[in-house]
């Protein structure tokens, strides 16, 4: 793991998908779309959206479940969802606290509505310190860093700048394959 380099996996910013924090949730959706279509088949699609700030510098990250918070603004009455989700809660209490908040009560027809009305910025996820690794780091390094902050991603550097992505998929994918090439 230490001959392979993290700017082997990664995926250029070109690559992906990016939107400006300003965009609303429908454009973000849209260029999502537009960036799995262009990007090579032979790879897993992306399942997050970058987000560029006005002076260009990626600020944000859009995932899956920050769109569906970001539809459903109950969620943030309840807390830190990081903090509530590792408390291990019965399935009968998070029933209880859907009936109780009445979460996803709209019908799915306002989804349009909402998705126009809700800038990224506005339910993106801006990054910490462990979530950036640099181009020339090692392969071990990004997994280890991977695996200890439980990151479907990091954000890829180069002389401070954010190039590309590293995703989770990718990695295990490259140690998919070098499992499936040992003889026995």
């Amino acid at each position: 793991m230490k001959s392979h380099k993290v700017k082997e996996l990664m995926v250029p910013l070109s690559e992906y998908a990016v939107v400006s924090e300003d965009a609303n949730l429908f454009e973000a959706v849209l260029a999502l779309e537009k960036a799995q279509a262009e990007y090579e088949k032979s790879r897993y699609t992306h399942r997050a959206i970058l987000v560029r700030a006005g002076s260009g510098n990626i600020t944000g990250k859009l995932s899956q479940l920050d769109v569906l918070m970001g539809l459903e603004p109950k969620y943030k009455k309840i807390g830190e969802m990081k903090a509530i989700s590792n408390l291990g809660f019965s399935a009968d209490f998070l029933k209880d606290l859907l009936a109780q908040y009445r979460f996803w009560d709209d019908p799915m027809s306002a989804i349009c509505k909402k998705a126009q009305k809700i800038r990224v910025k506005e339910i993106m996820y801006a990054p910490e310190a462990g979530e950036f690794v640099d181009e020339s780091a090692t392969l071990d390094q990004a997994i280890h860093q991977l695996v200890m902050g439980k990151h479907q991603s990091l954000l890829v550097t180069s002389k401070g700048d954010i190039v590309g992505i590293l995703r989770l998929v990718d990695v295990f994918k490259e140690v998919f394959e070098q499992i499936k090439a040992c003889t026995i």
